[in-house]
């Protein structure tokens, strides 16, 4: 018996979303399209906040920035759910190899005197300082407008829970699980005279009305300085002083930071070509908190490097600023 198998080529009448074809063209679009863009509720809201009756509940005009196109806020690391989620996983594997590596060869018991004292005292009180980025982290994904960039604010909100989880537990390896630590951590942050500048600059940003002025206040300004400062600078220090194993526990910060500057770069650039008035805008925000960081930061630095505090923080400060040239967001 003879069997003729045919086969039939059937045509799509369609490659991807409408919303999407409009956008790209009609053809297939990738998993950060399709999980990112024009996903934005812009009609059929059921009313205005009572508490702010003159914007709706998902509104433009809860930033001075504006912008012909929210989503040209994009993400570089085109980030949605599951990549993500995948990425941090990895990270978190190997951040816990590193710690248990640390842990079970002892490795703390091998810094040099008084080191596990200094390491508590300039690191556990940056726990609070994360949550705070948390909070404004999450502040900026329920006002701000486009899921390019809610939903990338909304990761980096979670994030922050994660470094602050990390910090813990450098803690609970220097007092063997007590929780010790942790609590004079706390007392530093709260009452600690050289911690308070840093602690007033996160709590008044609890109270910036505008958005977009947070994300540059937290994700550009402070968070560029701090950054380099505490992670970076801060573990040469110590690697010079007898400890460089530390360093292998703070590779998730310092490798977070690096991911994440490309798009908090990149969002800010992107607003800043716009218009001439959000560059200016950008600018001034950018010039006031960044002010705001130093001052805050000064004690601190002095602290932790001593004499060479001031030095040290004008170094990272001049690095920030040509960070801040090639955005284009110094004031004139």
């Amino acid at each position: 018996m003879h069997v003729e198998i045919k086969t039939t080529d059937t045509k799509p009448l369609r490659n991807t979303f409408t919303h999407l074809a409009a956008r790209f063209g009609d053809k297939p679009a990738s998993r950060y399209q399709e999980a990112t863009y024009d996903i934005q509720e812009v009609e059929n809201f059921h009313y205005r906040p009572l508490w702010q009756a003159d914007k709706e509940i998902f509104d433009t005009s809860r930033t001075a920035v504006v912008m012909a196109d929210w989503y040209a806020l994009k993400d570089p690391r085109q980030f949605f759910y599951m990549n993500y989620t995948t990425t941090r996983a990895h990270q978190q594997e190997v951040a816990a190899g590193q710690f248990d590596y640390f842990d079970k060869r002892g490795l703390l018991t091998t810094l040099p005197e008084g080191l596990r004292e200094r390491v508590a005292a300039a690191l556990l009180p940056l726990r609070h300082y994360e949550w705070g980025a948390n909070m404004n982290n999450s502040a900026i994904t329920g006002w701000a407008y486009g899921a390019a960039l809610t939903n990338a604010t909304m990761f980096a909100t979670m994030d922050r829970l994660g470094l602050a989880q990390l910090l813990s537990r450098i803690g609970l390896l220097i007092d063997g699980n007590l929780g010790t630590s942790l609590a004079a951590a706390k007392q530093q942050w709260l009452e600690d005279a050289a911690w308070q500048p840093l602690r007033s600059a996160v709590e008044h940003l609890f109270i910036v009305d505008d958005w977009f002025e947070l994300f540059v206040a937290q994700n550009l300004v402070h968070d560029g300085l701090l950054y380099p400062l505490f992670y970076q600078r801060f573990e040469q220090t110590l690697a010079a002083a007898g400890a460089p194993a530390f360093g292998m526990l703070l590779t998730f910060p310092n490798e977070w930071h690096a991911e994440t500057t490309p798009w908090v770069d990149a969002v800010c650039k992107t607003a800043a070509a716009e218009s001439a008035a959000n560059r200016a805008l950008l600018a001034g925000w950018a010039t006031r908190h960044r002010a705001t960081a130093l001052a805050a930061l000064a004690p601190l630095a002095e602290r932790m490097f001593g004499a060479a505090g001031r030095q040290t923080l004008g170094e990272v400060d001049a690095a920030f600023g040509a960070r801040l040239q090639r955005l284009g967001l110094v004031a004139a």
